[in-house]
């Protein structure tokens, strides 16, 4: 049993074969109860507490009615804005069909939600933009990327606090985790792991791989610039493997100075219809070029 994220959440390995197999991950009833005290918090900041009326009126009639196996057009709400059901039955299968019309599933608290957005914060992989100062630390570092080596622990990793985000918030939760995992025993979801030259794990991040768009699920950074490094490293990747965009959801000043912009639900809609069913890189990725490499083409 391995200890992370200050003692709040274990992990359970069963019928492992080389990482793979049946994983149980689950909270500490301390650790549970945090979430829903700060999930709760978050939900009745002043910028939002005027729709949580609206999604427990939502969720309360889509419950009734069984609940939301998979979300369309139709099951997408006005208020609160993109939110298009409460997941039933969710399945990593499931999960997989959603996002082949852009939805995913994410809460912090209760019931795992389907939700879109009405604008994607995505990065078409001709445009990727690495900063000057970034490429020079990347020529010089001694550090170490990898995809696919560390899964379970990149995704309890992006659960763990970090700055900006209050100790015990987060939307990478047990159930999450366990629907994710499935997804890379699969070959859909994957993981990219930097490693210090001690073989320490430093930074990275987890997403699913749907035809030729790859959806960015989290990361997270132990050192300055880590999951930068990894980021840009993924990146250079899909473009070389045919991929055409990376969808990182909502703005952040991160993927924003990564080249990465904001389009239009019905655009986004358009590239998954063209390339979101076939292509993409099969099987467990390998790196093919270092950091060195990467800067140096960007």
């Amino acid at each position: 049993m391995a200890n992370v994220a200050g003692a709040f959440l274990d992990i359970i390995a069963e019928d492992a074969d080389e990482g793979r197999g049946t994983r149980h991950f689950y909270e500490s009833p301390k650790a549970k109860l945090l979430r829903w005290v700060m999930g709760t918090a978050y939900a009745l900041h002043p910028k939002r507490v005027a729709e949580v009326p609206f999604l427990l009126k939502a969720m309360a009639a889509d419950i009734w009615r069984g609940g939301t196996r998979l979300p369309i057009e139709a099951t997408i709400h006005a208020r609160p804005a993109n939110f298009a059901g409460v997941c039933r039955d969710i399945t990593p299968e499931r999960i997989v069909s959603a996002a082949r019309q852009g939805f995913f599933p994410w809460c912090h608290i209760g019931p795992l939600k389907w939700w879109t957005r009405q604008e994607r914060m995505v990065l078409f992989l001709t445009e990727q933009h690495i900063a000057k100062r970034l490429r020079r630390e990347m020529r010089k570092t001694d550090y170490r990327i990898t995809f696919d080596q560390a899964f379970d622990q990149v995704i309890q990793a992006c659960a763990e606090p970090r700055k900006g985000r209050p100790l015990g918030l987060t939307w990478v939760t047990p159930k999450i985790m366990s629907l994710y995992a499935a997804l890379h025993d699969t070959g859909v979801a994957h993981s990219f792991e930097v490693w210090s030259a001690d073989g320490d794990l430093i930074g990275g991040g987890y997403g699913i791989s749907i035809g030729r768009v790859f959806y960015t699920e989290s990361q997270f950074s132990r050192r300055s610039n880590t999951s930068k490094m990894g980021f840009a490293s993924l990146n250079h990747h899909l473009a070389k493997w045919g991929y055409v965009l990376n969808d990182g959801k909502d703005f952040t000043t991160t993927i924003d100075a990564m080249g990465f912009r904001s389009i239009p639900r019905c655009e986004f809609e358009a590239v998954l219809k063209e390339h979101a069913h076939a292509g993409g890189h099969a099987g467990t990725w390998q790196v093919e070029d270092d950091l060195a490499t990467v800067a140096a083409r960007a």
